[in-house]
């Protein structure tokens, strides 16, 4: 068996340019499953005790899920390693913050200790982004499942930790995981040669060398990834001073005339 044949992972064989937008992944379990989420989500009797934000929040969440994992995007990341870091991105810095607002009445139940959190969350990335855990993931559909729900759980744990932390505490875990983010990236941008083992051929027929597929995954990493969350941090910045302001608004004395 040669290596482009050993690499069956969870989306399908890596597609060639000509069809891998008829690739859409039908895979019963998942199909299954969103449909009754979207039933939840847009039936009036279902949703009813949902907040409208929430209600937006939890949908939107639900949108990206099926474009990810259903959509033609799902077989793309079977062949090219930067679209499969583009899904777990948009998976811990858009989808996991979606669910931790979303969900927020009901995982504020669960312990979310800030740099539990944190570490927890850093140490999901940098794993499942080693070549031989990515490797096993990729090669197994258990395996490639514990990847996504470890990603997942662990990010929406994390953000709902921030939700509930000091603006202090928050910003502080946002600079940690800034910082930590970038550093994978620029390990995976400037390694000397290729090291995701699924991705060694499969770029090829798109005229795309596996060095330049992963140089440019960690590019993406790197970059994009970290000002998301600088984002994020300046965000709770500008709300932690404009509370501040306020307070020192409310104790300022009223001079007597």
């Amino acid at each position: 068996m040669n290596e482009a044949q050993r690499w069956v992972p969870y989306c399908g064989e890596a597609p060639t340019p000509g069809v891998w937008l008829e690739r859409w992944n039908l895979d019963p379990v998942l199909c299954t499953g969103l449909a009754i989420l979207a039933w939840v989500l847009w039936h009036p009797a279902m949703a009813g005790g949902i907040s409208r934000g929430r209600k937006r929040s939890l949908r939107a969440a639900w949108i990206l899920v099926f474009l990810l994992y259903v959509s033609p995007l799902c077989a793309l990341s079977s062949a090219f390693f930067t679209v499969r870091v583009v899904h777990h991105m948009a998976l811990v810095l858009v989808i996991a913050p979606l669910l931790a607002f979303g969900l927020g009445p009901r995982l504020d139940r669960l312990p979310a200790p800030v740099w539990t959190s944190t570490t927890m969350a850093a140490l999901a990335f940098w794993i499942w982004h080693a070549p031989g855990a990515y490797g096993a993931a990729l090669s197994s559909v258990p395996v490639y499942a514990l990847m996504q729900f470890s990603l997942a759980a662990s990010a929406v744990l994390f953000w709902t930790a921030l939700r509930r932390t000091s603006a202090a505490q928050a910003l502080a875990a946002l600079l940690v995981t800034t910082v930590q983010m970038g550093l994978l990236g620029a390990l995976i941008t400037f390694a000397s040669r290729p090291m995701y083992a699924p991705h060694f051929l499969s770029t090829l027929s798109w005229g795309v060398s596996p060095l330049e597929d992963q140089q440019l995954a960690g590019l993406t990493m790197w970059a994009p990834g970290s000002l998301a969350y600088l984002c994020a941090a300046v965000w709770i910045g500008w709300r932690w001073m404009r509370a501040e302001g306020s307070r020192a608004d409310r104790t300022v004395p009223v001079e007597s005339t």
